[in-house]
């Protein structure tokens, strides 16, 4: 499942920083790292683990590769909340009920 990769991707706080950073504007691999201890092999691994969770897409432009937030992985984010969406109405409005129970 997709969601998993999306999860798994996001788990690590070095691709939650990369992912933070690129929701800010579309960069290079370069100015990525830039303020962070992390070698350009291991930057690239993160963008791989990122694009296979389709969170990140890249975009050459001759020699240079700039990264940017993958709108179709954020869609994928949406629809696996919504669906716990209506779950917690329901849940707030039973417990409001069960205290005010409790209370009489």
């Amino acid at each position: 499942m997709i969601e998993n990769e999306i999860f798994r991707a996001l788990g690590d706080p070095t691709r939650r920083t990369i992912f933070e950073k690129l929701a800010a504007g579309g960069m290079n691999a370069s100015a990525l790292r830039d303020g962070m201890e992390i070698s350009q092999p291991a930057m690239s691994q993160h963008l791989s683990v990122l694009r296979n969770a389709r969170l990140v897409r890249e975009e050459r432009q001759g020699r240079f590769v700039n990264y940017e937030v993958d709108p179709q992985g954020l869609a994928l984010i949406a629809r696996w909340l919504a669906k716990y969406r209506a779950y917690w109405p329901a849940r707030i409005d039973a417990l409001k009920i069960m205290l005010k129970d409790m209370d009489q």
